[in-house]
């Protein structure tokens, strides 16, 4: 593998050891414990290169989806170690795919003796283990770990064919940005709304998956503003406030460590997601409390009607634009961008059913509506 049959693989390599490097040289410093090994860029291009080519192949007319992570089994706390070690190739993984397409399985890649091989199975992973995940042939994220088991990943590339996109994580024109894309992008967040924030990003996530369509409003807690800004009544208004989200944030942190309350979170966002495929928006606060959905977003009375909204994309050397709404999509985004400039402490979040997924929130040191195109940090 001296010469890599996937030039992206090279291209990318030493981009991404370099971001991996700064990150693990400033967890060091914090005395965070349980580090991933630092991937070397020789590491980065073989798992990409073999994982790219494992993408077009098939198993029984099914495409692989499958995710390679880089550490040895003595770093994985319950590891599922192969007797034989199997040689890092495209077939190897294709073949093993099914066993590991559910999420928070990984195969084990690790590196002796120039050679790098598939040790096993894993599903617990150190603290910023580099990680490739095959979404769909020939796209391939990299992210990795952040330090709570139950937190999304922090996505660091996507790679669609020949096409790189390095996410920007310390983006200069991120001045102020929504608690939510802060966190997507691996930035730290205050330790009272860290829990509320990853448990939306899950619904976010889960919100893209079901292919609908949808928008989600997320309000201050204990306030009734956002009324102003709807039209009409709300006819699936939920009274008293959904509050089984809420309740699973408040539990004791030794309770989230367990894999029985895991899966129930997971349940319970899905179930709460799928309520954003119906027509209209479904209302939440802050604290993931459930207002209610199928709500119809009005502009707000003696409020301006919003004509431009400033693009952040979140990719490396992206330039921001200034955009009229409807040039994000359709009446959705529209509305939803209405929204936030009216409700200027809410949080507005429209997924399309092509994927795309825009938040979109108020910027007080641009004084205007901020978009983030945030899909690549939900794959």
């Amino acid at each position: 593998m001296s010469e890599p049959a996937y030039p992206a693989a090279r291209a990318v390599a030493t981009q991404v050891r370099l971001h991996f490097s700064r990150q693990l040289a400033e967890e060091r410093e914090r005395g965070t414990d349980d580090l991933a090994s630092e991937p070397d860029a020789a590491a980065i291009e073989a798992m990409l290169d073999a994982a790219f080519w494992a993408s077009l192949l098939r198993q029984e007319h099914q495409p692989p989806r499958f995710s390679l992570a880089f550490l040895s089994a003595e770093q994985s706390h319950l590891p599922l170690t192969f007797e034989q070690r199997l040689p890092l190739t495209p077939e190897n993984i294709a073949r093993l795919a099914p066993a590991v397409e559910r999420p928070s399985i990984h195969l084990g890649v690790w590196q002796e003796n120039g050679e790098f091989h598939i040790w096993g199975a894993t599903r617990t992973l150190p603290v910023l283990c580099f990680v490739v995940e095959v979404v769909d042939p020939g796209l391939m994220v990299i992210k990795h770990r952040r330090g709570t088991e139950s937190g999304k990943f922090v996505n660091v590339a996507v790679l669609e064919g020949d096409q790189i996109k390095m996410l920007d994580h310390k983006s200069v024109s991120l001045q102020d940005p929504p608690a939510l894309v802060a966190s997507l992008l691996g930035l730290d967040l205050p330790s009272s709304s860290a829990d509320s924030i990853q448990v939306l990003i899950q619904i976010a996530a889960s919100m893209r998956a079901h292919g609908r369509g949808g928008s989600l409003l997320i309000v201050p807690h204990g306030t009734k503003e956002w009324r102003e800004s709807i039209a009409g009544p709300t006819p699936y208004s939920i009274q008293p406030p959904y509050l089984e989200l809420a309740a699973l944030i408040r539990e004791e942190p030794g309770e989230k460590s367990q894999r029985r309350w895991q899966e129930v979170l997971r349940r319970a966002v899905e179930a709460v997601a799928g309520l954003t495929a119906v027509d209209g928006a479904m209302v939440m606060t802050d604290r993931c409390e459930l207002l209610a959905f199928g709500a119809k977003i009005g502009r707000r009375d003696g409020w301006p009607r919003i004509d431009q909204v400033i693009d952040t994309e979140l990719m490396g050397g992206a330039i921001g634009r200034t955009l009229h709404p409807a040039d994000f999509g359709g009446a959705r985004h529209l509305s939803g961008a209405q929204f936030a400039q009216d409700q200027n402490n809410s949080v507005v979040l429209v997924a399309s059913q092509d994927g795309r997924f825009t938040v979109f929130a108020w910027s007080a040191a641009r004084a205007a509506v901020c978009a983030y195109r945030v899909e690549a940090l939900l794959l």
